[in-house]
């Protein structure tokens, strides 16, 4: 096929980029819409004319003109729309987290390989120009065997949501799911030549005494099996947003940052930095890196892994790993105790 025919669930703020996304990509193109309200349907349709545009997300995956669904709803609605999604024999691409507890996730990989369709879930950053560039560095070696990885972020509080859906605990599941799942999967991402992730400590507070389960600053210590570890760290009672990621091996060193006044800013700053025992070198960046940029790169890849079955930048299973570990983590903070990470059966 020469596009893939790509259905949106989904047309709040993220959504509207996921849509833009959708159109900009060579490979794909924007059949259908299913908003949340006729408010944003009206929105949708005068923005994209050409698409169906609907407030019925079922009405929307029941069509035979689509390839796959993109799925960006809030976290409490994933299981259900998905599964939906792959019950229909669509592929389906899914926003972050795969789902609030493993149950949804492990029922949604199942669903996936019943019916033979497709499932990857919205970790972009792994796209990124300048933290994919510290991948291929770690796993050529430049930096020895990695022994530990930190991943920080301090930013502006997160936006509330439409209908304050991320202000609720019930619908977000826990703030540790909503963005420090990004970090949790790339210290994994960085640190897989020294086995999986098997332990995590973590400790949280809140701003606000009146909901202490919406933590506003966390920081964890994950273990992996290999005896290396990562330090997993951030706070939105800060400014702007500002991004760290090092990683140190047993022969060297990088250091990644990015910082913008948004996360969504088309206009970053960022550098790479390495060291290989001996000197340090500013490594180029040939591509802008931030969210906006990689969510272009996701959708242009999911329609690649269905038109040419190119690897997935981040699979059902990868999904599912980065709950589990904020999982543990959140179980940790209540708990104040160390806890293991659930492994799939």
């Amino acid at each position: 096929m020469d596009k893939v025919r790509f259905g949106l669930v989904g047309f709040g703020a993220w959504g509207q980029h996921h849509a833009n996304a959708i159109v900009k990509a060579h490979n794909a193109e924007l059949i259908g819409i299913a908003a949340a309200s006729e408010t944003t349907a009206k929105e949708a349709q005068s923005a994209y004319p050409d698409a169906f545009v609907t407030t019925n997300f079922r009405e929307l995956v029941s069509r035979d003109d689509l390839d796959v669904i993109d799925v960006v709803v809030p976290s409490h609605l994933h299981h259900e729309v998905t599964t939906a999604v792959l019950e229909a024999g669509k592929h389906c691409l899914l926003e972050k987290p795969m789902g609030i507890n493993l149950d949804q996730c492990d029922q949604m990989i199942r669903c996936a390989k019943q019916h033979d369709r497709i499932l990857s879930v919205g970790h972009e950053l792994r796209l990124s120009s300048m933290w994919g560039k510290a991948k291929e560095m770690v796993e050529a070696g430049f930096i020895g065997t990695p022994q530990y990885c930190l991943v920080e972020l301090s930013r502006n509080p997160y936006r509330q949501g439409s209908g304050g859906w991320r202000y609720d605990i019930n619908r977000v599941g826990n703030w540790i799911l909503e963005e420090p799942i990004h970090f949790f999967d790339l210290a994994r991402w960085y640190l897989a030549q020294s086995g999986e992730p098997e332990s995590v400590y973590a400790t949280a507070n809140s701003r606000d005494e009146g909901r202490p389960e919406l933590q506003d600053n966390f920081s964890a210590i994950m273990h992996f099996t290999g005896n290396a570890y990562a330090v997993v760290s951030q706070t939105l009672s800060a400014f702007e947003h500002h991004q760290t990621v090092k990683i140190t091996g047993s022969r060297g060193a990088l250091w990644a940052s990015w910082s913008g006044a948004m996360d969504r800013t088309r206009h970053p700053t960022y550098k790479l930095r390495a060291f290989d025992g001996h000197e340090v070198t500013d490594v180029p960046i040939e591509k802008p890196t931030g969210e906006l940029f990689e969510l272009e790169d996701q959708i242009v890849r999911m329609a690649e892994a269905i038109q040419r079955d190119v690897p997935l930048h981040c699979t059902a299973e990868d999904g599912r790993w980065s709950v589990a570990m904020c999982l543990a983590a959140t179980e940790s903070v209540q708990t104040g105790q160390p806890q293991a990470i659930k492994v799939a059966d």
